[in-house]
């Protein structure tokens, strides 16, 4: 299956991003002849290398990042890793383990800038694992200070709630949990995602990822926006916001980042609202230096 390419000239965004904000979720994917696509992955992406990132996010007025390891490279971190290096202290990175991994290698991890991993739920993505291989790498990364981030669907959290409860570090929930934007702020999926950031203060979601839940039209994904605003405005210390370029597996277009960032102040509509969310709340939850 081919997939379409990258945006070749994104706009610059009228919306003028606060000082430090974070791109709290983006990936790089290899170059393949340097970084191998794992053989067990479900999708082949195309090459977006971090060169391009970096264009990308000054372009866009992004000082600081968090690269989140993609199921096409498997637990072969070497790509991201590589431009945590590149990015000098400004780049923070989400991990996906293997069971085999050693502590020698998660220190070496945390030295060059990871401070999470990756769980993904999604089935038509990757092989859900056994409950105690997410137990296990909880367990491992607590000492860390790590976080964990969990893909999933809506529809899904009922299956996996009580596993997400018990994990003994923070939690982020990826693209908002994907609700189903057609049945409103008040379908007791998207209610159940918010019960947990209720009952969990250390739980984090990420409002980004319209153009991937829209049912509607760019640029503005107007049907996901009361979703996003929903969040920013009930959780406000617990919101982060990332582009997710390259946009990976999307079939219907692929979306202007700098269109993308333009909606921001569509549902954070204040200086402050917008500056929790994309300069206080990563700055906290990665470790940045303020």
């Amino acid at each position: 299956m081919s997939f379409l390419q990258v945006h070749p000239n994104p706009k610059k965004p009228e919306f003028t991003l606060p000082p430090n904000a974070c791109d709290a979720h983006c990936h790089v994917f290899g170059p393949a002849e340097r970084f191998p696509y794992s053989p067990n992955r479900k999708y082949t992406p195309v090459d977006a290398p971090k060169e391009k990132l970096f264009a990308l996010h000054e372009h866009l007025g992004f000082s600081r990042s968090v690269l989140v390891q993609a199921s096409c490279h498997g637990s072969d971190n070497s790509a991201m890793i590589d431009m945590l290096e590149a990015g000098q202290g400004r780049y923070r990175g989400v991990a996906v383990l293997s069971e085999s991994v050693s502590n020698a290698e998660l220190q070496t991890m945390h030295a060059a800038g990871v401070r999470g991993i990756r769980f993904n739920f999604v089935k038509r993505l990757v092989d859900i694992k056994p409950r105690s291989y997410y137990l296990s790498m909880a367990e491992r990364i607590a000492d860390l200070g790590w976080h964990i981030i969990a893909y999933f669907e809506s529809k899904e959290l009922a299956d996996i709630q009580d596993l997400l409860i018990q994990l003994p570090v923070p939690l982020v929930i990826d693209h908002m949990g994907r609700p189903d934007v057609l049945k409103g702020t008040q379908d007791i999926n998207f209610l159940r995602i918010c019960s947990l950031l209720q009952d969990r203060s250390d739980t984090w979601i990420k409002v980004g990822c319209h153009e991937r839940l829209t049912q509607g039209e760019p640029p503005e994904y107007l049907d996901v926006v009361p979703y996003a605003k929903y969040l920013v405005e009930h959780f406000p210390d617990n919101v982060l916001w990332g582009t997710d370029w390259p946009h990976p597996n999307m079939k219907s277009h692929m979306p202007d980042d700098g269109a993308l960032v333009d909606n921001i102040p569509l549902f954070a509509n204040t200086e402050e609202l917008q500056h929790k969310l994309l300069v206080a709340n990563p700055q906290r939850l990665y470790q940045f230096e303020a």
